[in-house]
């Protein structure tokens, strides 16, 4: 059966690049988390899969209440239905380090990445069979029009592009595992397309120095503009992406990100 996916979120980053990328390949419907309120049992039964984009700012950094779970919410009103539902959680709910497995120690050190999780296991409690859990790396995508979207945190990108109007530019090279949007919406192409179900590291799993995509995205280029600080922090991590490279068919790499960031 070919997928038929339901994107609540009508405005968030996350949305519009999936819906960039998906809108020829699949049945795809994108609206508003309150428009979602609106639509009945029969309305919903068309489609396959859900997967909520949407998100208060509460649920972001406040503890948990099950007020500000949206998540939770949509779940609640499917829960007896066969829709599988896609949760996007985040490589947060780790403990930083490499080679990051599912099932790694957990140690979420802020409120988004405890809530996260609470999220997730409430989410496999309501439903076992049909859920699907994506713990997800950073994301660089084009400085879309900011104006038209929800956010609750800036991108990887809106800060740099806010930075780069400094004339001065210090950073700490630590390394992280990014994606390109392009990179992440053929990975969640391939989910779907597999129906796959549990908890899955969306990951490049590679380690990408800051100094990395900070040169690609200024053209590689060497001004006077970027000072590396000696102080780095322990915030270095690296997904292993193993588990979903076994069920899926997709290739990515270092090069092809940096060549991305190199295009912006």
């Amino acid at each position: 059966m070919k997928p038929k996916l339901l994107l609540i979120g009508k405005n968030s980053f996350i949305s519009i690049i999936l819906y960039k990328y998906l809108k020829k390949k699949i049945k795809l419907e994108k609206i508003s988390f309150e428009s979602f309120k609106n639509y009945d049992e029969n309305s919903l039964k068309k489609f396959t899969h859900i997967c909520n984009c949407a998100i208060k700012k509460q649920y972001q950094n406040n503890k948990y209440s099950l007020k500000n779970d949206i998540d939770l919410e949509i779940v609640n009103r499917i829960k007896n239905t066969k829709i599988k539902y896609i949760f996007l959680s985040s490589r947060k709910v780790y403990l930083a380090k490499n080679n990051i497995k599912e099932n790694s120690k957990l140690k979420p050190n802020c409120n988004y990445s405890k809530n996260k999780i609470i999220t997730e296991n409430k989410i496999r409690k309501k439903l076992p069979k049909n859920h699907l859990i994506l713990r997800i790396s950073n994301i660089i995508g084009r400085n879309h029009d900011v104006s038209s979207y929800r956010k609750v945190s800036n991108t990887f990108i809106e800060n740099f592009y806010k930075l780069k109007k400094r004339k001065k530019i210090f950073y700490e090279n630590f390394y992280k595992d990014f994606l390109s949007e392009k990179q992440f919406s053929s990975i969640f192409y391939e989910i779907l397309k597999k129906d796959l179900r549990g908890i899955y590291n969306i990951s490049l799993g590679e380690k990408v120095f800051i100094s990395e995509i900070l040169f690609a995205l200024n053209k590689n280029k060497i001004n006077n503009k970027f000072y590396e600080l000696d102080h780095i922090s322990n915030d270095n991590f690296v997904l292993n992406n193993q588990k979903l490279k076994n069920k899926i068919n997709i290739k990515i790499s270092k090069k092809d990100l940096l060549k991305y960031c190199y295009r912006m």
